[in-house]
C-alpha cells in the first residue's frame, strides 16, 4: 500500500513540474511575442499621433473666454467657467493650453494696472543697455513723490507677474480674488502711493543654440535658509516631472536658455535692488509693505542679518492680515536704506 502510494506521490510531482515547465515556457514565448510586437512599432511617432501640436491662441477672443462684469472668466458661448482638461488623458497638452492662457492673463493683468489703476512702468535695471534683458516694475504717479506713505507690493514665487496674487485664482474664481488691484485701487482711495514688484520676471527666454552648454546660474550657497533648499527641491522635481511627461510624449519642443536680468535673477535680488533703486529714494515717511508666500521670505532677505525689519518698516502684515489697509507705525527710511546698501 505504502508504495502505491509512494509511486502516485511521484507520478504527481513529475506531473506538477511538467506543467509547471509548460506554463513558464509559455510566458516566455507571449514575452517574447510582445517584446518582438514592441520592437516594430514606433512608440515616439504614436505618441505624437496621440498628443495635438503645441498651438494655442494667442488671445482672450480666440480662446473663447473673456471676464464678465463681476471679473470671471467665462466661455462667451456656454457662460461656463474655465475647463482645464479640454482633452481627456492628455495632461501634457492641457496643461500647456493651460499656460498659454496664463500667459494672456498675465498681459491683460498689466493692462489693468495701466488702464484702471493709472500706473506706469519702470524698467530694470535702470541703466539697462537697448540689448540687455530687462524686467519692470509698476509706480503709481505719485509713488515717488508722494510725502507721507508708499505701500509696496511683493506676490509669491512661481509663475505670477506684477499685478497678481495667484494665477489660478484669476483663472478659476475672479480678477479681485487673484490680483493685486483690489489693494491698489483701496489704497490710492486712502492716500497711498503705491508700487508693484515683479520678483518673478528673472530671465530672458531665448532659443538654445546648438552649442549652449547648460547654464547654472540658480547655484545656492551650502548655508541658504531652509525655505530655499525646499523651493529649489520643488523645482527639481517639476523638472523631474516633465522629463516623464515629455518621455511618454515625445512632442518636439523648442529647446530654450535663459539669460538673467542683471541684479535681478532671483526675487531676492529683485527685492534688494528695487528697494535700493526706488524705496530708499522715495520720499514717503512711511513705508508699507504686503508681501504674500515667498515674497515675504524674499523680504526677510533684504532685512537680514544686519539690521532689525522692526527699525526699518512700519507694518509687515502676515498673511492672514493682507486685507488690512490701516497700518501704523514710523519709519527712519533714510538710515534703514543706507544701512542695506552698505550691506552690498
Amino acid at each position: 500500500m505504502r508504495s502505491y502510494l509512494s509511486s502516485a506521490t511521484s507520478a504527481l510531482y513529475i506531473l506538477w513540474i511538467t506543467m509547471a515547465h509548460i506554463a513558464g515556457q509559455e510566458d516566455r514565448e507571449k514575452t517574447t511575442a510582445l517584446k518582438d510586437l514592441l520592437s516594430r512599432i514606433d512608440l515616439d511617432e504614436l505618441m505624437k499621433k496621440d498628443e495635438p501640436p503645441f498651438t494655442f491662441p494667442k488671445s482672450l477672443e480666440d480662446f473663447e473666454y473673456a471676464f464678465n462684469e463681476n471679473g470671471q472668466l467665462r466661455h462667451i458661448k456656454t457662460g461656463e467657467p474655465f475647463v482645464f482638461n479640454a482633452r481627456e488623458d492628455l495632461h501634457r497638452w492641457n496643461q500647456k493650453r493651460y499656460e498659454a492662457l496664463g500667459e494672456i492673463i498675465t498681459q491683460y493683468v498689466y493692462e489693468l494696472l495701466e488702464k484702471k489703476c493709472n500706473m506706469t512702468k519702470a524698467f530694470l535695471p535702470v541703466d539697462a543697455t537697448n540689448d540687455e534683458p530687462r524686467s519692470f516694475i509698476y509706480l503709481s504717479p505719485d509713488a515717488l513723490t508722494n510725502p507721507d506713505k508708499l505701500l509696496v507690493l511683493i506676490q509669491g514665487s512661481g509663475v505670477v507677474r506684477a499685478g497678481q496674487w495667484a494665477r489660478r485664482l484669476i483663472i478659476n474664481q475672479d480678477l479681485d480674488s487673484g490680483t493685486q488691484i483690489p489693494f491698489i485701487m483701496k489704497a490710492m482711495e486712502e492716500g497711498y502711493g503705491v508700487l508693484v514688484l515683479n520678483p518673478n520676471e528673472n530671465y530672458l527666454e531665448v532659443e538654445k543654440s546648438a552649442k549652449a552648454s547648460p547654464n547654472d546660474f540658480s547655484a545656492e550657497p551650502s548655508d541658504e535658509p531652509a525655505e530655499k533648499r525646499e523651493r529649489k527641491d520643488e523645482q527639481e522635481s517639476k523638472k523631474k516631472r516633465e522629463f516623464y511627461e515629455k518621455y511618454r510624449n515625445p512632442q518636439k519642443e523648442t529647446e530654450t536658455e535663459r539669460i538673467p536680468i542683471r541684479e535681478n535673477s532671483s526675487s531676492e535680488e529683485h527685492v534688494l535692488y528695487v528697494w535700493d533703486q526706488f524705496v530708499f529714494k522715495a520720499a514717503a515717511k512711511n513705508i508699507f509693505i504686503i508681501a504674500h508666500s515667498y515674497g515675504g521670505l524674499s523680504f526677510v532677505e533684504l532685512c537680514y542679518p544686519e539690521f532689525s525689519c522692526s527699525s526699518g518698516i512700519s507694518d509687515l502684515p502676515e498673511e492672514e492680515r493682507a486685507t488690512d489697509m490701516e497700518m501704523e507705525g514710523e519709519k527712519d527710511k533714510k538710515e534703514t536704506g543706507a544701512t542695506r546698501s552698505h550691506r552690498r
